[in-house]
C-alpha cells in the first residue's frame, strides 16, 4: 500500500505540533490523483494533516495481480493506514478522521464502526447497499458481469491470469458502472497526465451484491457526515439516507450532484465547504 502524506511537513510556524489527521481513500478502481488531492489540499490549507493512500493492486501501491479489487484486503488497508497515521509524531493519535468516497465511503463506515478511537468520519456518495447498487445496473449487463466473474473466479483457482472487465463505460456497455454520467464523470476527474487503468478483475462482481457497509452505521459512535447525492445512479441515495438515520451521531448533507459531479466545479466547492464546517465543529484545529 502506497501512502501520500500532506500537511504535516509544511505547517506554518506557531502551529501546534499535534494536529488532527485525515486518512483518505477512493472508490471503485479509483486512485488518489483522481481529485482526492484536491480535497486534501483544501483540508491542509485549513490546518489538517492528510494521509491519502491507494489500495494494494492499484495506482502507486504494489500488489499482484494488478487491478484486483478485494473487499477484505481493502478493509485491511484502511486498518493499516489508520494505524500508521497514529504512529506519526506530529499528529494527535486520538484525532484521526476517516474520509472515504464512493466504494471507499462504505469502507470508511466499517472502519469507524470497528475502531472506537476514530474521532470523526466523512463519507461522500458512499456505497452502502450491494443489492441497491446491483439493481441500478441494467439486467443484461448484470448477467454478463456475473458470467465474466464466474469465469475469472474459476480461473483464479488454477492460477490463470485475471479476466478483466471495464470499471466504467457508456450506457449499454459491459462495465461495473455504465450510468450516463459514469464515463464522462471519470474522465472529468482524471488529470490528462495521469495514467489510470480502466479495468478490474471480474471476480469482484460476485462480491458487490453481498456487501452492505451501511448496516454498520448504527455502530459508528463518532460523529459521521454523510454527503448524499440525491440523483446518484451508482450508489442510490434511498438506502444511504436510511442507514445515515441509524448512526447515533450521524449528520446528512444532501446535494443535487450526481455520483461523479461531486468531485469537480461548483459541487466540489460546496461539498468541501460543508466538510470543512463539519471538521471545524467536531475535530477543530488548535493553534
Amino acid at each position: 500500500m502506497r501512502l501520500a502524506r500532506a500537511g504535516s511537513t509544511d505547517r506554518q510556524m506557531g502551529q501546534a505540533a499535534s494536529q488532527p489527521i485525515i486518512v483518505m481513500a477512493h472508490g471503485l478502481a479509483g486512485v488518489k490523483e483522481q481529485r482526492l488531492d484536491a480535497f486534501a489540499e483544501r483540508f491542509q490549507a485549513a490546518g489538517y494533516a492528510c494521509l491519502v493512500f491507494d489500495y494494494r493492486h492499484f495506482g502507486a501501491s504494489s500488489g499482484e495481480p494488478r487491478q484486483l479489487l478485494d473487499i477484505k484486503r481493502q478493509l485491511e488497508d484502511w486498518t493499516a493506514a489508520v494505524a500508521y497515521a497514529r504512529t506519526l509524531d506530529d499528529v494527535d493519535a486520538d484525532r484521526v478522521v476517516v474520509w472515504g468516497s464512493s466504494f471507499g465511503g462504505g469502507h470508511a463506515i466499517i472502519t469507524a464502526a470497528r475502531d472506537c478511537r476514530i474521532a470523526a468520519a466523512i463519507v461522500q456518495c458512499p456505497f452502502t447497499n450491494g443489492v441497491a447498487s446491483t439493481l441500478a445496473i441494467p439486467p443484461v449487463t448484470s448477467v454478463k458481469l456475473t458470467l465474466w466473474a464466474l469465469r475469472d473466479q474459476l480461473g483464479a483457482l488454477t492460477g490463470a491470469a485475471p479476466v478483466r472487465v471495464a470499471a466504467y463505460g457508456p450506457p449499454g456497455s459491459t462495465a461495473l458502472m455504465s450510468s450516463p454520467d459514469a464515463e464522462p464523470g471519470v474522465r472529468a476527474m482524471t488529470p490528462d497526465d495521469v495514467g489510470v487503468a480502466k479495468e478490474v478483475a471480474s471476480r469482484f462482481a460476485l462480491q458487490i451484491v453481498r456487501h452492505f457497509p451501511g448496516r454498520h452505521a448504527r455502530r459508528v459512535s463518532c460523529p459521521i457526515l454523510f454527503v448524499i447525492c440525491e440523483t446518484d445512479a451508482v450508489a442510490p441515495a434511498g438506502p444511504t439516507r436510511r442507514y445515515a438515520a441509524q448512526a447515533p451521531r450521524g449528520e446528512v448533507k444532501l446535494t443535487t450532484a450526481g455520483h461523479f459531479e461531486i468531485y469537480v466545479g461548483e459541487h466540489f466547492e460546496q461539498t468541501v465547504t460543508d466538510q470543512l464546517a463539519f471538521l471545524a465543529h467536531h475535530v477543530p484545529v488548535t493553534s
